[in-house]
C-alpha cells in the first residue's frame, strides 16, 4: 500500500504539474488573489471527486466514447478562446484587469476542468489504473488516495498563484499585464488546440459512420 501511494503521489504530480489552461488561469488570477490557487483547487475537487466516485462503479467506456470527447473538446475550446479574448481584450482598461480574472476561482476551477476533454482521457486511462489499484485496497483506501490526489492539485495550485501574486507585487501593474496577457495567449492557444482536437474528431466519426 506504501508503494501505491508514492506511485501515486509520484503521477499524480506529473499530471497537475503539465502546463495546461488551468496553470494560466491561477497564475493570472493569482496576480490578484493570493490563496486563489486553493479556490481554483476546491472547483477542481468538485468536478474531479464524483469523476473519481464514477469511474469506480464502471462508466470508463462512456467517459472514454470518441464523441463524448469530441463534445467536451467543442464546448471546452469555446470556453477557453472566450476567456483568452476576454483577457486579452480588457488590458486596456483602467486597473489592467481581465474578465475571467475577476470571475470567482471556484468557478473558474470548475469551468476549466469540466471544459478539458484531456482531463476526462487522463482520467479514463491513468487514473482509471490508480483508482483501480485503490479499490483492491478497498473503499477507505480508493478515498485517501483521491484526497491525496487532491492535496498534489491543491499544493501545486497555490505555489502558481504565489507566483502570480508575488510577480505582481514586485513589479506592480506592469507585471500583471504581462501576466494577464501571456496567459490570455496561452487560453487562447489551449481553446483552438481543443476545438482543432475536437473537429478531427468530429471528421473521423462522420467517415466511419458512412
Amino acid at each position: 500500500m506504501l508503494g501505491f501511494f508514492i506511485s501515486a503521489i509520484a503521477i499524480s504530480l506529473s499530471g497537475v504539474m503539465a502546463p495546461g489552461p488551468i496553470t494560466a488561469a491561477t497564475l493570472a488570477t493569482g496576480a490578484r488573489h493570493r490563496h486563489a490557487g486553493a479556490m481554483i483547487a476546491l472547483g477542481h475537487a468538485a468536478v474531479e471527486i464524483p469523476l473519481i466516485l464514477l469511474l469506480a462503479v464502471g462508466v470508463a467506456n462512456f467517459v472514454e466514447s470518441p464523441s463524448w470527447r469530441t463534445g467536451i473538446g467543442i464546448a471546452g475550446g469555446a470556453v477557453l478562446v472566450l476567456m483568452g479574448l476576454q483577457l486579452l481584450l480588457s488590458l486596456g482598461g483602467q486597473d489592467g484587469s481581465g474578465v475571467p480574472v475577476q470571475r470567482h476561482p471556484l468557478v473558474i476551477g470548475i469551468v476549466l476542468t469540466a471544459a478539458n476533454p484531456y482531463f476526462l482521457v487522463w482520467w479514463a486511462t491513468v487514473g482509471l489504473a490508480l483508482a483501480t489499484q485503490a479499490m483492491s485496497f478497498g473503499a477507505v483506501v480508493l478515498i485517501l488516495f483521491a484526497v491525496v490526489h487532491w492535496l498534489c492539485d491543491l499544493g501545486w495550485l497555490e505555489v502558481l498563484s504565489l507566483v502570480g501574486h508575488k510577480g505582481s507585487e514586485l513589479f506592480g501593474r506592469r507585471a500583471q499585464l504581462v501576466i494577464s496577457a501571456v496567459c490570455g495567449v496561452v487560453l487562447l492557444g489551449f481553446g483552438a488546440k481543443f476545438l482543432y482536437d475536437a473537429g478531427t474528431g468530429m471528421i473521423s466519426l462522420v467517415a466511419l459512420n458512412r
